[in-house]
């Protein structure tokens, strides 16, 4: 399995690199530090829904809630601000808001037992009708001026935004692929029983998951808001599906147990830099969405036209113990039956 991950993510390497070689040979100003700067801006919000949704998925459970979340945050975030609130204390509102949000879904879907799709569903349409609820269609402007850079400015071509994003997916990578914690997450993945049996607290795992996922969400609206400069019911709408696309282009299987964060990381790169040389390039908005909805499909489709068989007949060795205990065996039909599979 390890091999199969590693030879997906190479391919996903060399797409990249694909992109990139060919909008700095085809494109003017592609690589330029500016464009380079707008690049990795441009999918910091994207970037931190997919990493809240690396681990639940890779649980077997989905959140398709996470933009509507974005959206209701940025929301608040308006509605605080227009009635005379200082950005200092709308910052911890927010957040906790986007914690209250995942509660929800975790409590519909850990202590109900409902499906996470019907659910995610569900609520991605309730936080966004709260959101026009709170703000209704109009938005908010003139932030704070010295909160703004941070979500705007950059050190070189790199964004203090993209840095928020490192530091987050170096978290989420560790917490992954380092910790206890991590090995639970595949466990579940694999069988919820079978992790409940060894010990796994299932439920607990998949309660703090929601949590942490409504807290980037609330974290990626506060930089959506200062880097357009506006809080609209809106912001980030459809969203989700771009988050998606990208973790499950990095890898990450839909049906649990397997993927990467690296994966996810090399995905998000290839998709952004092949997003900004159509733009580039002046296509549209909507061959732009014909393009990660056809991204998203192969996504799912390529990993199941090619995994290989989980079982398959091979002959057995002919061994002394065989031959003792069954003296008329016919050796040449001897079969056993392999299950390692994926």
């Amino acid at each position: 399995m390890m091999n199969r991950l590693l030879r997906w993510e190479g391919a996903l390497a060399l797409l990249f690199v694909v992109v990139f070689v060919f909008g700095t040979t085809s494109i003017d100003g592609f690589a330029a530090p500016g464009n380079l700067s707008f690049l990795l801006l441009d999918y910091t919000e994207v970037a931190l829904l997919a990493l809240a949704l690396v681990p639940i998925i890779i649980t077997g459970e989905i959140d398709l809630s996470v933009a509507s979340v974005l959206g209701f945050c940025s929301a608040l975030t308006g509605a605080l601000w227009d009635v005379g609130m200082s950005f200092e204390m709308i910052v911890p509102l927010v957040v906790l808001a986007g914690i209250v949000l995942g509660s929800v879904n975790a409590v519909l879907i850990v202590r109900f037992g409902l499906p996470s799709l019907a659910v995610t569903i569900g609520t991605l349409g309730l936080y966004r009708g709260l959101a026009y609820v709170i703000l209704g269609d109009r938005a908010v402007t003139g932030f704070p001026e010295n909160y703004r850079p941070l979500a705007t400015d950059s050190i070189g071509f790199l964004p203090y935004a993209a840095i928020v994003v490192l530091v987050v997916g170096v978290a989420i990578a560790v917490l992954v692929h380092l910790t206890p914690v991590g090995r639970s997450l595949y466990a579940i993945g694999l069988g919820t029983q079978t992790a409940r049996f060894s010990g796994i607290r299932v439920d607990r795992v998949k309660m703090a998951l929601y949590l942490v996922s409504g807290a980037l969400a609330a974290l990626a609206s506060l930089i959506y808001t200062l880097r357009y400069n506006s809080a609209r019911a809106d912001n980030a709408n459809g969203m989700e599906l771009v988050a998606v696309a990208a973790v499950l282009l990095g890898g990450v299987s839909i049906f649990g147990g397997r993927g990467t964060v690296a994966g996810v990381a090399l995905a998000l790169l290839a998709m952004d830099g092949l997003r900004n040389v159509l733009f580039l390039d002046d296509v549209s908005n909507e061959i732009q969405n014909v393009i990660t909805g056809l991204l998203l499909i192969l996504s799912v489709l390529v990993p199941v036209v090619f995994k290989p068989r989980r079982t398959k007949d091979v002959p057995l060795e002919t061994t002394s113990v065989d031959g003792e205990r069954r003296p008329d065996a016919d050796d040449d039909r001897r079969l056993r039956r392999d299950h390692q599979g994926v």
